[in-house]
């Protein structure tokens, strides 16, 4: 994916998620320049597409702003971040690898306030909480700590655990799920963690903390994932 495209899809994302409401004006092309570290013609590229896709208008001498979008408008996902979102299984099935999950944790609980902010629900409601380990050709690649509402994502079963919950959010619920915000970081095992994974406590892991949302700006899931064994992310939104 182009360096353009990932900045069309983090400010797609703000957009649906308010954080650019409508008649905002979005920063400036020097602001974003400096954000995203890139060049104009970059920004003014991503801009572009966001113009052509109807979520922006631009007025000379005053800015970039967000339109107001119909009732009922949907936020369509890119291509690209379509298959960025297809899931840990989907991503290495492609590929001929045969992935299974160990499943440590499958409970309901009410969330922290700070998991409760990243879903948009409260303390009040109801979470999943899951903790699996994927392995991949029988190798423990990553860790997955995972809170889903209940409420967006019904009668979720150990079976869907087990292979892939994007498929049962999508196939079977019919939800279409869109893109995410991460947050990117090296951290250290603890020691529960180098067991799982069968590493050193003194390997480090890549983390993954991720907000993910469903095509109308809902947010479906809230993880940290961490991997170890030197997994690449070819397509990463940063924020």
């Amino acid at each position: 994916m182009n360096k353009y495209d990932l900045i069309v899809q983090d400010l797609k994302t703000d957009i649906t998620i308010g954080t650019y409401p409508a008649y905002s004006r979005l920063p400036s092309v020097a602001q974003l320049c400096e954000h995203y570290e890139v060049s104009k013609i970059t920004i003014n590229k991503a801009l572009e597409v966001l113009e052509q896709q109807g979520l922006i208008f631009r007025r000379k001498g005053s800015g970039t702003f967000v339109k107001k979008l119909e009732e009922g408008t949907q936020i369509k996902p890119s291509k690209e971040i379509s298959g960025q979102m297809e899931g840990f299984m989907a991503e290495h099935a492609a590929r001929g690898e045969r992935v299974k999950s160990k499943v440590y944790t499958f409970e309901v609980e009410r969330p922290s306030e700070y998991i409760a902010k990243a879903l948009d629900i409260t303390t009040e409601d109801f979470v999943y909480r899951i903790v699996r380990v994927r392995l991949v050709e029988g190798t423990a690649q990553v860790i997955e700590y995972t809170y889903m509402p209940i409420s967006l994502i019904p009668n979720l079963k150990m079976t869907h655990l087990e292979h892939s919950i994007y498929n049962y959010i999508e196939d079977e619920i019919g939800l279409r799920i869109a893109n995410a915000h991460r947050v990117i970081r090296a951290v250290m095992p603890t020691e529960v963690e180098a067991s799982r994974l069968e590493i050193s406590t003194g390997d480090p892991l890549l983390e993954v903390e991720q907000i993910g949302y469903i095509d109308d700006g809902r947010a479906f899931e809230y993880s940290i994932s961490r991997h170890a064994h030197g997994y690449e992310f070819m397509t990463i939104s940063m924020h």
